[in-house]
C-alpha cells in the first residue's frame, strides 16, 4: 500500500515565480495527489530586504491559475499555521534556545570584511573557502568585549568533526558528506532572523513534510540541514534533487532566453494545461506520451523517473502542447480565452490558426470588414491572376452569393482555371494570405457585400 506523501512548495516572494521553480512545484503537487497525501504552500519571506507583499500575492495567484491547489498554506490555513516564515519567529526562537542549551551553536562576531579576508587567504593556500571557526572558542569575556564594541553576532551551528552525514536522495541515490569539509554555518542572522539552512529544514519537519523536491543546486545544502534536524531531534524528510531547467544553449533558463516566469507565459496567452503538459515532461518520464488532462496527471506521475540531468526547455514543444490544448477547448472556452464574441462559427474559423491570442487579431479584423493588406508574395499572385479574373469572380459572386462551391464552379467555367490557379488568387484577395482557415465558411462570415468589394478592388487596380 502506498504511503500518503506530504510535499511542499516553498517560494520566496522576491520576484516573479520562475518556471524552473514552477516545474518543481508541479512535481511536488502530483506526488501528493498520486498518493492521496497533502500539498503545502509555504512562503519563505525571512529575507526582509528583498521580500515584497505584491510578489507574494502574485505567486499565490499564478499558482492558483495553474491549478496547483494546496491543502495547507496562506489564506487556507492548516494545523501547522502560520505558513509565512516571517510570522514564525517565536517558533524559531524556541528552537535556537534549545540548540544553545545543548551547545550546538555559538555566537559569531566576524564582520563581512573579516570573512572575505579569511576566504581569500584560504584560496591563496589552495584550500576550499569555508568558515575557519574563528569565534567558536571565544570565552565569555571575549564575547563581552566584542559586544561592547557594538558588534552584533550571528549564530553559527557547530559542525561536529570526523563524522559522515548520509542520506539517500530520490534522484541521485546514496549520498555521503564528510563533516570536516563543511564549515560552521549561520542559522540566525545578525538581525535575529532565521537563515535558509535553518528555517527551511525545521519547517519541513514541523509541518510533517515527508518528501522534499527541489533543484539539484540545493543538494549540498542537505547535509547541513540534516545536522540541524538531528540536533533538534526532528524527523528527516526524504529529499530529491532534480536537474535544473536550462535553455536550448544549456545555460540555466533566464530572461535572455525569452520568457522565464510563469506570469510572462500566462500574459502571453499560454494555457495552463499546455504549460502543465510541457513541464510534466521536463526531467520526468511518465507512462504516457499523449496530451494529458491535468486531472489525469497524478496517476501518470512516476517519482522514480525524475531525472538528474538538466532538462532543456523548448518553446517549440510548448507550442505543440498549446495546439493540443486548444484542440480540446469548447467554442465557449476559446471565445473566453480570445475575448471574442462572434459565436461558434467565428471560433471554429480561428481555432486551427491560433496559438496565442494575438494570432486571432488579423482574422477578427478580416471578419469585421477591414480590407486585407497584401504582402509581396500575395501581390505577385494577385497580379498574375489579372483584373479580368477578379472581375469574373465578382460577377460570379453576385450570381451565387456566399456559396463557395457554386461560385467557384461558375468561375472555373468562365475563366478555365482549376485547382490552385483558381483558389489561391481568391484566397489572397479575400484574406490577404496564401493560407488560413477553410475558405467556404470564411466566405460566409465575410459576407457577400464585403467579399464583392475586395474582389472588385483587384479588378480595378491591376
Amino acid at each position: 500500500m502506498t504511503t500518503p506523501a506530504v510535499t511542499r512548495f516553498a517560494p520566496s516572494p522576491t520576484g516573479s515565480v520562475h518556471l524552473g521553480n514552477v516545474r518543481t512545484a508541479l512535481f511536488s503537487y502530483l506526488w501528493a495527489r498520486k498518493t492521496g497525501g497533502r500539498f503545502i504552500l509555504r512562503i519563505e519571506d525571512t529575507d526582509v530586504e528583498r521580500s515584497r507583499p505584491h510578489y507574494r500575492d502574485e505567486l499565490v495567484a499564478e499558482l492558483a491559475w495553474l491549478g496547483l491547489e494546496w491543502d495547507e498554506g496562506p489564506d487556507t490555513g492548516g494545523p501547522s499555521a502560520p505558513y509565512s516564515q516571517s510570522e514564525r519567529g517565536e517558533i524559531y526562537a524556541g528552537l535556537f534556545a534549545r540548540l544553545e542549551a545543548q551547545g550546538n551553536v555559538y555566537p559569531c562576531y566576524c564582520t563581512a570584511e573579516d570573512l572575505e579576508l579569511s576566504r581569500k587567504l584560504q584560496r591563496m593556500a589552495g584550500r576550499p573557502p569555508r568558515y575557519a571557526g574563528t569565534c567558536r572558542g571565544l570565552d565569555a569575556a571575549a564575547r563581552r568585549e566584542r559586544e561592547a564594541r557594538g558588534l552584533r553576532p550571528t549564530l553559527r551551528f557547530a559542525v561536529p568533526a570526523d563524522r559522515v552525514v548520509e542520506f539517500t536522495d530520490t534522484v541521485h541515490g546514496p549520498q555521503a558528506y564528510q563533516t570536516n569539509d563543511i564549515g560552521d554555518f549561520i542559522v540566525r542572522r545578525e538581525d535575529g532572523s532565521a537563515s535558509f539552512f535553518f528555517c527551511n529544514a525545521v519547517d519541513d519537519a514541523l509541518m510533517g513534510v515527508t518528501q522534499v523536491l527541489r533543484g539539484d543546486d540545493h543538494l549540498t545544502n542537505t547535509p547541513r540541514q540534516l545536522m540541524v534536524l538531528d540536533a533538534l531531534g526532528l524527523a528527516r524528510p526524504g529529499y530529491g534533487h532534480v536537474g535544473l531547467l536550462v535553455g536550448a544553449d544549456g545555460a540555466p533558463l533566464s530572461k535572455r532566453h525569452g520568457s522565464a516566469s510563469l506570469q510572462e507565459f500566462r500574459q502571453r496567452g499560454f494555457l495552463c494545461a499546455a504549460l502543465q503538459n510541457h513541464l510534466f515532461r521536463l526531467g520526468h518520464s511518465g507512462d504516457a506520451d499523449e496530451w494529458l488532462a491535468p486531472a489525469d496527471m497524478p496517476r501518470h506521475f512516476r517519482p522514480e523517473h525524475l531525472g538528474k540531468a538538466p532538462a532543456r526547455f523548448d518553446e517549440a514543444q510548448l507550442v505543440h502542447w498549446q495546439k493540443e490544448t486548444i484542440a480540446r477547448l469548447s467554442a465557449a472556452e476559446i471565445g473566453a480565452w480570445l475575448n471574442i464574441d462572434g459565436g461558434e462559427p467565428v471560433v471554429e474559423l480561428v481555432r486551427h490558426n491560433v496559438v496565442l491570442p494575438p494570432d486571432a487579431a488579423p482574422w477578427i479584423a478580416l471578419l469585421r470588414g477591414e480590407p486585407p493588406v497584401l504582402g509581396d508574395e500575395e501581390r505577385r499572385i494577385a497580379a498574375a491572376a489579372g483584373p479580368a479574373f477578379f472581375a469574373a469572380a465578382a460577377a460570379a459572386l453576385a450570381e451565387t452569393g456566399a456559396d463557395l462551391k457554386r461560385m467557384t464552379r461558375l468561375l472555373g467555367e468562365r475563366t478555365g482555371r482549376r485547382g490552385a490557379d483558381l483558389y489561391l488568387p481568391l484566397r489572397v484577395a479575400l484574406t490577404g494570405h496564401t493560407h488560413g482557415p477553410e475558405l467556404a465558411p470564411l466566405l460566409k462570415l465575410i459576407g457577400t457585400e464585403a467579399a464583392r468589394r475586395r474582389l472588385e478592388s483587384h479588378a480595378e487596380n491591376p
